[in-house]
């Protein structure tokens, strides 16, 4: 009997499977054999590959004001005193189709919706997620929070390749101060901007990743 809170797409080179009861994350992907998720760690934000929505990292303290200026505190249980990564990454998400999955958002969010779609095309992983507002006036921003294995089954551990021009600086608690830096060696937990290439992450002579967002969509290919 199929099981509901999962779904497991399998293409040519890659598999990927998502549970829906984890908020709707992949818990694997393989491609020839190969697993590439970070499998369950004890907090649900350090493991798996899951949506940000409907705010992606911290908001500071949890306090939020829509545009008429009410302030809502959000939930700041996962990393105290500021709300991390939404609601999404938590939630259990209501399976629409063998490749998708929705989201009622929850109070201050509700009536707003997110919808996640997966989809496998050769070597490629294309990710998407959307979010419908529906007449909620708070802010929203959605980003993806994949974690990759730095060590494969066989082989060296991963290097990863980008360049930045610019790194936000965090203060004393973690927030953006408004300021830019060059960018610091790793390890890192930042945010950057003024990319000059697109980050790949590379494993010996077994494998690459390319990350391609477009139109607001991630996707990632295999190699």
């Amino acid at each position: 009997m199929a099981d509901d809170s999962l779904l497991e797409i399998v293409g040519e080179e890659i598999s990927l499977i998502v549970d829906l009861s984890l908020g709707s994350r992949v818990t694997s992907l393989k491609w020839h054999g190969l697993e590439f998720v970070v499998q369950p760690r004890p907090s649900l934000m350090d493991w798996g590959w899951y949506a940000m929505v409907p705010w992606a990292g911290r908001v500071k303290n949890g306090m939020i004001n829509d545009k008429s200026g009410n302030e809502f505190l959000l939930p700041v249980d996962w990393e105290p005193p500021h709300a991390e990564h939404g609601y999404g990454f938590y939630s259990a998400w209501e399976k629409t189709s063998a490749t998708s999955s929705r989201l009622e958002m929850p109070a201050p969010y509700s009536p707003a919706v997110a919808e996640q779609r997966f989809e496998v095309k050769g070597n490629s992983v294309h990710w998407s997620l959307e979010y419908s507002a529906n007449g909620c006036e708070i802010p929203a921003w959605l980003g993806f929070h994949p974690w990759f294995r730095s060590q494969l089954e066989k082989g060296e551990s991963a290097i990863v390749e980008f360049e930045a021009d610019r790194m936000l600086v965090k203060g004393l608690d973690v927030m953006p101060t408004g300021e830019y830096s060059s960018p610091k060696p790793p390890p890192w937990d930042d945010a950057f901007t003024d990319f000059k290439r697109l980050p790949t992450i590379t494993w010996d002579a077994l494998s690459s990743v390319h990350m391609k967002p477009k139109r607001a969509k991630s996707a990632q290919s295999l190699r």
